[in-house]
């Protein structure tokens, strides 16, 4: 059994400057290919906790598709799934400033709704094998409803994460099929038509613990980058999570590992704000790296009540 993971995989080109980034200039630094995807790192991310969870992706047909199923294969995630199409993955570019933080990008999406004729397929050999189910909930919207129905059939744990809000932000009645609903500070504003720019924490968690409710989302938790989280549910509960002091090194992958922890917490036997902890947790992970993928745990080491059948 094991967290099932469904959505895009990416090749990350990213570029990194030795000094001051200049936007109109020309900058010497590196430039680097990793792989990416916010669904893949999270399914990446999971498996580093030794959980051994399920992707559902496509990848290409080329060595760089081979190589994000094999490493995928090394981190003991369970690729039986994934298909393999002519232009199957996303590409991201992004340059990034001294601080780490992305100063620019631009992605390629991919077509994900072959997944829907692997579903029809084998969507029950799946998902009788799941614990719960992470959605890139941006995918096209009748792949997200069939990974929904069947997450109903069998009663498994939703999780929404999100690649592009403004996509996901036309589906608000979808958000409250999740068990939870994971998202930026920058995507809560675009999800609920305001600007949270500039929110302190005890702000936004107020803002967050009046929306769930009227939205009827049955949980959500809001990242605000170096200023912590905020988490909330539709019985009323809400709380705010400080970050690690850590020294930054590159924040690309922090909110994917975050997801990862929310995730697999509240799967495995955490509260809510228990699962934000170990998310924190592990998006200080990340940052103090430049692999961006959380290090090894074992389920133990984070208290999740996890046990493998391997």
């Amino acid at each position: 059994m094991g967290i099932i993971v469904a959505g895009a995989a990416f090749v990350d080109i990213k570029g990194f400057p030795d000094g001051a980034y200049i936007p109109t200039g020309r900058n010497v630094g590196q430039v680097k290919y990793i792989h990416g995807g916010v669904a893949r790192n999270v399914v990446e991310d999971i498996a580093n906790m030794e959980l051994r969870p399920i992707y559902l992706g496509i990848v290409d047909d080329t060595p760089l598709g081979n190589d994000v199923v094999d490493k995928l294969k090394n981190h003991k995630v369970n690729t039986d799934y994934v298909l393999v199409r002519p232009d199957g993955m996303g590409l991201w570019l992004a340059v990034f400033d001294a601080n780490g933080d992305v100063a620019g990008s631009i992605s390629k999406r991919v077509d994900m709704t072959p997944l829907l004729d692997l579903l029809e397929e084998k969507g029950d050999e799946i998902f009788a094998q799941g614990d719960a189910v992470v959605i890139q909930c941006d995918m096209h919207k009748d792949l997200v409803k069939k990974l929904l129905d069947l997450a109903d059939k069998y009663n498994l744990k939703t999780f929404g994460l999100v690649s592009n809000m403004s996509i996901a932000a036309e589906r608000r009645d979808m958000l409250q099929r999740y068990d939870c609903f994971i998202c930026n500070q920058q995507e809560a504003g675009l999800l609920f038509l305001d600007d949270y720019e500039g929110k302190t924490p005890a702000e936004l968690e107020a803002i967050i613990a009046d929306k769930v409710i009227r939205a009827k989302i049955p949980s959500m938790v809001v990242t605000m980058g170096g200023d912590g989280s905020v988490y909330a549910d539709a019985d009323g509960n809400h709380g705010f999570c400080p970050p690690r002091n850590v020294q930054v090194q590159d924040t690309t992958g922090a909110g994917d590992a975050f997801c990862a922890g929310v995730a697999s917490g509240l799967t495995y036997g955490k509260s809510l704000g228990e699962a934000v902890e170990i998310g924190t947790m592990l998006a200080a992970s990340v940052i103090t790296s430049n692999e961006n993928v959380c290090p090894r745990f074992q389920p133990e080491e984070l208290g999740l009540e996890y046990r493998s059948e391997n």
